[in-house]
């Protein structure tokens, strides 16, 4: 029903954060999940919206299906060419960027000792390196231009250990303290901040859960329920407005009261 709400909500053109009109904004992993939904919020705020995202067929589908996407580009966050390449095209078509949500992420399920090397390496390079090489990049052009605004997707996982997620937990907790670390070195010009979701309803997380699973986290979870993406997306809108310019170096958790203690 909530969901519903939201969609309802979102489907004509919104104005709640005026100045964000006419933005150019990134969203990496804006194919699915929370980036979708964050690409789309953003759009309805009349951004200039590109998204990045490594899987070729769902970028198409996003490029179909989202209406008022300006650009969609292929790119592997982890990898620095990709990463240069991309933000080279965002440059010709929009000339710059004023808001990045780095949001692209992976997760497996595995116990501790079943991970090998390589999935390590690959969770930390999508997850960790990933926000490193794009927040480099718009970091270069925000500095050049005297503002800009960074956020990037961390999650309650990086704040309290969690069974079953090692390599995405530590990549996570990392996520934070780049966070932190970039609004020390760019204030005043540009701010920076990470929010944590915790549980949230994506495809996702729906790989990864049974029907079964979803229901006995929800039970664990002060509203009972996961959020839904353009909630989160929600957030990122408010951080990077004119309504958060005294907020930097900030981690958000959005969880339902999942973090606040013990039920």
């Amino acid at each position: 029903m909530y969901a519903n709400f939201l969609k309802g909500l979102f489907r004509g053109v919104i104005d709640v954060y005026p100045d964000l009109k006419g933005k150019r904004v990134v969203v990496t992993g804006g194919a699915s999940g929370i980036g979708f939904a964050t690409a789309e919020r953003f759009i309805l705020e009349g951004c200039r919206v590109a998204v990045f995202d490594r899987d070729e067929e769902a970028l198409e589908h996003t490029k179909r299906t989202l209406s008022g996407l300006e650009l969609g580009i292929k790119a592997d966050v982890s990898s620095e060419a990709e990463v240069e390449r991309a933000f080279a095209v965002l440059d010709q078509a929009f000339g710059g960027v004023d808001i990045l949500i780095s949001n692209a992420g992976i997760s497996v399920r595995n116990k501790f000792i079943n991970i090998g090397a390589s999935q390590w390496d690959k969770v930390l390079s999508v997850n960790l390196k990933g926000m490193f090489l794009c927040s480099r990049e718009a970091a270069k052009r925000m500095l050049d231009q005297g503002k800009g605004v960074i956020l990037m997707t961390a999650s309650t996982n990086g704040m309290e250990g969690h069974p079953l997620y090692a390599d995405y937990n530590a990549s996570k907790a990392g996520v934070i303290l780049l966070t932190k670390t970039l609004a020390l070195e760019f204030a005043p010009i540009i701010r920076v901040n990470s929010v944590s979701p915790g549980y949230v309803l994506t495809p996702m997380q729906k790989a990864e859960y049974t029907p079964e699973m979803l229901e006995e986290v929800n039970k664990k979870i002060p509203f009972k329920r996961h959020a839904q993406p353009e909630e989160v997306a929600a957030l990122f809108a408010f951080l990077a407005s004119s309504e958060a310019s005294y907020i930097t170096g900030a981690n958000i958790p959005i969880d339902g009261g999942e973090t606040a203690g013990l039920v």
